[in-house]
């Protein structure tokens, strides 16, 4: 039955995702219209057992987000600094705001309408890389801030899970109680990561001689799982789990490896994970919300638009960069459906919430790429029709960002202070060795 299960899931998946590369269309969406076609809407019936692919698409969850964390470098972070942090923050607040305001008027309850602003305040950083890298942006000035600030999302979402989970079961939102659990949280994070920084690069680097990559891959595997299984034991998501050991083994010289090895299994289990996420898709309730669905979208390209660009460029972004950055985010995707999931499994989400979440981020997903192209006509178009104060903002701001560039660049190419003491030692050793065979080629002499 599972072979079954698995062989209708694979061979819709292929086709249907195939089809959507031919239109040159994102393939998530594919996945996600293959779930509508095996799932129980459609036709009646559904083609396989349901218990069977929600199994499969946590497994999908767990490998996505381990994989999230393996690319997750604290060093490129600190590089964008001000820009990821303040563009993150301002995003992630305001669309909060925004998602949390907007499910109030449509007569949320608490919960509900928190749900919903968790689910608007994360854009996709797989759609976001792979549009990016379609339009033939990817050696941009803009993607490096906007590569940061996703990585700032996904470690917040994280965090998010924990806390919304934390918050459903109470039913009841508890300052002290939510900043008690903050607290909670971000110390079995510190002890989790000094002690795996500690341990688990040292234990690779002595049996580093025996890793192939079969033995790498199932030892990664296994210390994941076992992060997963921690995690649930200290009372906090399976996911933060998977996320946490991806980021301390990003910290080890087999990162890499690592990655390009579970990107196969990652991207099998992704696609049953949307497959899921399609399956769960009535179409008869997006007809009946499709009012709903457009609301959503509206707020979601409105409220991306405007937080993006104005948090990159309080973060220190040009305005050309700020505005390519935050047209870039207008959609919702992977982290929006596990929230979405979350909320239904824990029973405090309205089961309508569900399809029109993922519906609008299959309009926003779908109409990214055609958003982006319109960033620079945009940008140029605001210039031109500035009053001259602002206009005069926007071309310091470039002169300055273009002088620090100039300046990082020379500094690089100046050998750091390592470097000097390294050349230093390595001057005085030879000039030692020639004295001495100096000494001893006269001495021989003599």
């Amino acid at each position: 039955m599972m072979v079954h299960d698995l062989y209708i899931l694979m061979i819709t998946a292929g086709v249907v995702s195939l089809l959507f590369k031919l239109m040159k269309q994102p393939v998530v969406l594919g996945y996600i219209v293959a779930g509508v076609i095996v799932g129980p809407y459609l036709f009646g019936k559904s083609f396989v057992n349901p218990e069977n692919v929600e199994a499969w698409g946590n497994i999908g969850v767990l490998f996505v987000l381990f994989c999230i964390g393996l690319e997750f470098r604290i060093k490129n972070l600190l590089a964008s600094g001000k820009v990821a942090a303040i563009g993150a923050l301002t995003i992630i607040g305001g669309m909060m705001l925004l998602g949390y305001g907007v499910g109030k008027w449509a007569g949320m309850d608490m919960m509900n309408a928190l749900f919903l602003a968790g689910m608007l305040c994360m854009s996709s950083t797989t759609i976001v890389m792979k549009a990016i890298d379609e339009a033939g942006l990817g050696k941009e000035r803009f993607v490096k801030g906007a590569t940061s600030i996703l990585i700032i999302e996904d470690v917040v979402a994280v965090v998010l899970m924990v806390l919304l989970s934390s918050i459903a079961i109470k039913h009841q939102f508890e300052g002290v109680e939510l900043l008690k659990k903050v607290g909670v949280l971000a110390a079995t994070l510190v002890v989790w990561f000094v002690f795996g920084i500690l341990i688990i690069p040292t234990l690779l680097r002595k049996v580093k001689k025996y890793l192939n990559d079969e033995t790498l891959i199932i030892l990664a595997l296994g210390l994941c799982l076992g992060m997963v299984l921690t995690a649930e034991e200290a009372g906090f998501s399976s996911a933060l789990g998977a996320f946490v050991m991806g980021t301390i083994l990003a910290e080890t010289t087999e990162s890499h490896r690592i990655e390009q090895l579970m990107t196969p299994l990652k991207n099998v289990f992704a696609a049953i994970f949307f497959v899921s996420v399609g399956m769960m898709i009535n179409p008869a309730n997006l007809v009946e919300h499709w009012s709903s669905i457009l609301i959503t979208c509206v707020v979601i390209i409105v409220g991306m638009i405007t937080f993006g660009t104005l948090g990159c460029w309080w973060g220190g972004q040009t305005m050309r960069d700020s505005m390519l950055t935050s047209f870039s985010f207008v959609q919702i995707g992977e982290f929006s459906f596990i929230i979405a999931a979350l909320g239904t499994n824990l029973g405090v989400m309205n089961p309508v919430l569900y399809p029109i979440i993922v519906a609008s981020s299959v309009v926003t997903t779908f109409l990214t790429p055609y958003i982006m192209k319109a960033s620079v006509p945009c940008y140029t178009f605001l210039y031109n029709h500035a009053p001259a104060r602002l206009r005069a903002r926007i071309d310091k701001r470039e002169e300055q960002v273009t002088q620090a560039e100039q300046q990082k660049q020379q500094s690089d190419n100046k050998p750091s202070m390592a470097d000097k003491a390294r050349h230093a030692v390595r001057y005085t050793v030879i000039t030692k060795r020639l004295v001495d065979l100096f000494i001893k080629n006269m001495s021989e002499k003599d």
